[in-house]
């Protein structure tokens, strides 16, 4: 009777395991189709986490390039005369963009990675955001610094852009992929 038991109780345990995993693989299926991990990245720091985002959520990556890819004399922050300074010093600059994303209108949720200057966003974060279509989509902003938080960059680009469904954004420094899981379960829809 033990060994019945014992066979039957293994027998549910891999029915449960096997449904949780094919239920998992289908919500993961279904972002993937409907999920953009759009990020700028200006010294790759930012670039890895959003492949991790994709990776977690079956997105497709999208890279927010400069028409003209920045130095590192441009991202001199202590250079009052560098191309970021410049830059982040005008609230109305609008650096150009390499290419715009095809098919926006295929992606439901956009997450937004940007790494922290000045406290907010690189301004080419605005360019993308005026060149594309995001009214209806869920912008979910993701961002890396090193000493500042995210949350300046949120309040100008909710403010700058009220009419977009903004979710809680995150700074996502030296995240784990357990932690990382467990904040995408929280903002995805």
């Amino acid at each position: 009777m033990k060994k019945i038991l014992l066979s039957l109780a293994a027998f549910l345990m891999i029915c449960c395991t096997v449904c949780a995993q094919k239920e998992e693989k289908q919500t993961t299926n279904e972002l993937s189709s409907k999920t953009l991990v759009a990020y700028f990245s200006a010294t790759g720091t930012t670039a890895k986490v959003a492949r991790s985002i994709a990776n977690i959520t079956g997105g497709e990556l999208f890279a927010i390039e400069p028409k003209s890819p920045y130095t590192r004399a441009d991202l001199d922050w202590h250079d009052e005369q560098s191309r970021s300074s410049i830059e982040m010093n005008n609230v109305k600059s609008r650096p150009a963009l390499k290419g715009l994303k095809a098919n926006m209108a295929d992606y439901d949720v956009v997450f937004l990675g940007y790494p922290i200057w000045w406290n907010c966003a690189p301004r080419i974060i605005n360019t993308f955001i005026e060149s594309h279509n995001l009214k209806g989509k869920t912008i979910i902003p993701f961002a890396t610094s090193g000493s500042s938080s995210i949350s300046n960059s949120v309040t100008e680009l909710k403010k700058a852009y009220p009419d977009l469904d903004w979710q809680t954004g995150k700074l996502l420094n030296r995240v784990n992929n357990n932690d990382l899981q467990s904040w995408i379960k929280s903002v995805v829809r």
